[in-house]
């Protein structure tokens, strides 16, 4: 597609869209931030769908084109001429069916250059608005001034909801947790310290038979307390996901005893801390989806609290980070050094995670040529962690480690046909 044709495509889905919105008016929640975004998303919509008719944006659905594609419940076209023309007709067509929208809309909103949220708020008008944390050095930093700058543009999200509504914040994040001063709404606070009104304290790693399947905590709200349990996905911002998801519980009237059987039934998304037997008896953390150096530290802390054998750590490269690459890189290196016994590094800027604390460190240009070396490598009581960028497309590696493969299409991230070309 032209880049013409593509803009006109954006603009006519778009007007269907706002439309539609006009028409059936849906309580509208809209989510931002630089890590846990997806997560989130799947949370909220999880938990809310056990009372209401939701609908959550698929995948990352979050920016000009994915999220009228939530709003309008239709595919990506990708590169087909056709399939986008469908799309304007199917477009047309819900503007004036009758068949039932959901009560609620749980939308990604994300920030890759400076007016992207504007753009969206040009047309979408959320009801409730929840911000997880930012950051230091956000992804996408690259083509803002910095973190500050960053902040401003996703606490527009924030001050676009309107006084009868609720901002959600986090308020572990100095830069978010600010934010409750752009809004005239209710301003409902979560994380795990003094200044969160709900409140999560005692993570805990649930193992079996040595091998992590979930964890659990205690959620804290209003001075009552409430143990929560999740399976399939581990890490503390996975914990803050929840406690954003119960803070919007909380604002719609559910009690602490329908948030915790609501939060049991989340499934985290693909590649993002999730639990996957590997082959020879080893076990991956697949976080494999996206990158940055919160995120990152995060997923290596994970890695730090797994008993093993062995702790290898996988880490490509964390793109657009702009004048911050090299620093955070070296970083991560460092602190990568200090928890796992083999560091592999891929990808152009990995490179500068190479530190000499390293046991033992080896670099790779692409996750073709790391997949091939760790297939030989590991050995049985190994667990590897799995990060990168979507560029450097870590889930191959993923792939060639896991026990099941023929799971991949359900398990892991970018497997339909448009990615697997690539």
């Amino acid at each position: 597609m032209t880049a013409i044709f593509k803009k006109i495509i954006f603009i006519i889905l778009r007007l269907e869209a706002a439309l539609v919105l006009r028409r059936h008016r849906p309580l509208i929640i809209g989510i931002t931030g630089s890590v846990g975004k997806t997560s989130t998303k799947e949370t909220i919509g999880t938990l809310l769908a056990q009372f209401y008719s939701v609908r959550k944006s698929p995948k990352s659905y979050n920016n000009e084109i994915g999220v009228p594609l939530t709003v309008l419940d239709l595919p990506n076209a990708w590169h087909s001429t056709s399939g986008w023309l469908a799309n304007i007709f199917m477009g047309a067509v819900r503007i004036i069916s009758r068949a039932p929208y959901p009560e609620i809309l749980v939308l990604e909103m994300g920030v890759d250059r400076p007016g992207d949220i504007s753009a969206l708020l040009s047309w979408i008008k959320p009801d409730i608005a929840v911000v997880m944390p930012i950051g230091s050095v956000p992804v996408h930093v690259e083509y803002f001034s910095g973190p500050d700058d960053i902040a401003r543009e996703k606490g527009k999200l924030v001050a676009s909801v309107p006084p009868a509504g609720h901002v959600v914040l986090n308020s572990d994040d100095e830069r978010v947790y600010n934010m409750r001063k752009l809004s005239e709404a209710a301003v409902i606070t979560y994380g795990t310290g003094k200044n969160a009104v709900v409140r999560g304290f005692g993570y805990h790693l649930l193992l079996r038979s040595g091998i992590p399947y979930g964890f659990s905590f205690k959620l804290e709200y209003d001075w009552k307390t409430m143990p929560i349990k999740v399976e399939g996905f581990i890490g503390t911002h996975n914990m803050t996901a929840l406690l954003a998801a119960a803070s919007v519980g909380i604002v719609r009237g559910l009690n602490l005893i329908e948030i915790a059987e609501g939060l049991s039934h989340v499934k985290s998304p693909p590649g993002r801390l999730n639990v996957i037997e590997g082959k020879k008896k080893t076990l991956l953390i697949d976080d494999s989806y996206n990158a940055s150096p919160l995120a990152t530290r995060a997923a290596i802390e994970v890695l730090a609290s797994v008993p093993a054998k062995r702790k290898i750590t996988a880490l490509g490269d964390m793109l657009e980070l702009g004048k911050y690459t090299v620093e955070e890189h070296k970083k991560l290196g460092t602190y990568a050094a200090e928890i796992a016994d083999v560091v592999i590094a891929v990808g152009m800027r990995a490179k500068f995670m190479e530190s000499s604390n390293a046991k033992y460190f080896k670099w790779f240009s692409n996750s073709d040529e790391a997949a091939r070396f760790l297939a030989d490598f590991i050995e049985e009581g190994d667990v590897i962690l799995i990060k990168g960028s979507q560029g450097v497309r870590m889930e191959k590696i993923v792939h060639a480690l896991m026990a099941s493969p023929e799971q991949a299409e359900n398990l892991l991230v970018r497997q339909e046909k448009y990615w697997k070309k690539f």
